[in-house]
């Protein structure tokens, strides 16, 4: 995607500052924070169900497919032909059921990118499929998608580039404006349930010379109220922000809150947005967790001469230790061919991470553990079971606390997880360690900052009968919901 290089036009700060902060109070719950920031122990935000639900959801697939595709470019320049839009063998329940079989549970499609050409048959324009041999010119790629994601059990999420290299009203904003909500309006009203609206900050500069100034205000409010239940992504949220960054990667630490100010619209930039980005807020004022991006070949969009360049397993199983495993969601580009089909490199690729991920995580070894704990130890054995919500509480006046659990006798293990009940208590952990038992003998064995959905390191293989878990914190109280030690297959 790489939505750096463009960004929306300084005018546009004040009205989607507005915009971001209206948005984010229909989701994200914010409770009363301390006078001049300074350290709480309750009133903490929390994420609202949709957003909980998400960040346990963990991955999802993106596509990348249009006109691009049978191009070569990465950005098209909206000159390009409908004509040469000629997927022949398109099958959308190939695109899912590899997402699915991999473990992923939702898939975002691109509806249309910045060269304008529509994946539906906008009656907005004729840059569309419906003006290419697709189907006859009665194709509809977006319905395709929506129909297979609801065939398979898969959420299906669109997204709509505010960049338009076509439109000859881009540009001119007031115009351009309604031109974009009417798109917007077929998407959210012709296609069922969307789980999540995707957009970015690409901001060119229009035919009449100009940027566009866009109206964030009124597509959030449109989303709402068309999509309640959707939840939109951007760099600025209002629900789901961007990681920082095209890698993959989370920051460290990486805090759900954030201070709405500090990233004002989508597509700002600079050294100081992108770290707010990368980090989050410990004292942020709404929940806008993460989402890390990144493409299982080198560029966004199908290319043959990538074939030998995806992603390996291996690669693929960082990348979720990365993202998933700082405390963010992971969004895997996986852009179908000229075919209309994911390609062979990249099923085997997917098949191969969601079977080792599967693997690794299918059994528990602390489960069954002995737990007690330094303070709160009436809750110590909430961190033991399955529960999300249920969770050990060290007490309201303990910044510092440790929780212990005596194995069932030395296992092995070599992936160790951490979570906080952040639906229900936010998130607070600004530091953790863990150590080991041994022969006998106690070592550290992890070191981290935040926790947050979920926290995992990998280490060496171990084998010990006993963990134990200390967590620290000024913001907030002390609440771990899970211990998991986990071996990853040889």
């Amino acid at each position: 995607m790489d939505r750096r290089t463009f960004v929306g036009a300084a005018s546009a700060v004040a009205g989607a500052v507005a915009g971001a902060v209206a948005g984010a109070g229909a989701l994200g719950v914010l409770r009363p924070r301390s006078a001049l920031g300074a350290p709480y122990r309750a009133g903490r935000v929390v994420p609202s169900k949709a957003q909980a639900a998400w960040q346990r959801r963990e991955r999802a697939i993106f596509l990348h497919f249009g006109v691009n595709t049978f191009t070569g470019k990465e950005w098209g320049e909206g000159k390009e032909d409908p004509a040469i839009f000629n997927p022949a063998a398109l099958d959308a329940r190939q695109w899912v059921r590899a997402a699915k079989q991999a473990g992923f549970s939702s898939v975002v499609l691109t509806a249309k990118h910045h060269d304008g050409f529509c994946l539906w048959p906008s009656a907005a324009t004729t840059h569309s499929v419906a003006s290419s041999p697709f189907r006859g010119g009665r194709g509809d790629v977006v319905r395709e998608f929506t129909d297979a994601c609801r065939a398979e059990g898969v959420g299906a999420g669109l997204y709509l580039s505010p960049w338009d290299r076509h439109e000859p009203s881009y540009g001119d904003t007031p115009r351009y404006n309604d031109f974009y909500e009417r798109q917007l309006t077929e998407l959210l009203t012709t296609y069922g349930p969307l789980t999540e609206v995707w957009f970015d900050g690409a901001n060119g500069e229009g035919p009449n010379g100009r940027r566009q100034q866009y109206d964030w205000p009124r597509v959030h409010a449109t989303v709402r109220r068309l999509q309640p239940n959707a939840l939109m992504f951007s760099d600025a949220g209002p629900d789901i922000r961007w990681i920082g960054n095209e890698r993959g990667v989370a920051g460290d630490p990486n805090w759900c809150t954030v201070d709405p100010a500090a990233v004002p619209y989508p597509g700002a930039d600079g050294p100081q947005i992108i770290s707010a980005l990368q980090h989050g807020d410990p004292m942020g004022a709404v929940w806008r967790p993460g989402e890390a991006d990144v493409s299982i070949r080198p560029g966004w969009f199908w290319r043959e001469s990538e074939d030998a360049k995806v992603r390996s397993v291996d690669n693929l199983e960082q990348l979720y230790y990365s993202s998933v495993g700082r405390n963010a969601n992971l969004l895997l580009n996986v852009p179908p061919s000229t075919q209309g089909l994911l390609g062979d490199p990249d099923v085997r690729a997917l098949t191969g991470f969601g079977e080792r991920i599967a693997a690794t995580f299918a059994l528990d070894v602390a489960a069954g553990a002995l737990v007690t704990a330094t303070q709160g130890g009436s809750t110590a054995k909430a961190a033991a079971d399955l529960d999300p919500d249920s969770a050990w509480f060290a007490g309201a006046a303990v910044s510092e606390a440790s929780i212990e659990f005596a194995l069932n006798g030395p296992v092995r293990f070599d992936v160790l997880e951490l979570r906080e009940p952040i639906a229900t208590f936010g998130q607070t952990i600004e530091s953790h360690e863990i150590a080991a038992r041994a022969d006998g003998a106690w070592m550290v064995i992890a070191r981290g900052t935040t926790i947050g959905n979920k926290r995992l390191h990998r280490i060496e293989p171990l084998t010990a009968d006993a963990v134990r878990v200390t967590v620290r914190s000024t913001v907030g109280e002390l609440r771990v919901s899970r211990l998991g030690l986990y071996a990853r297959p040889r």
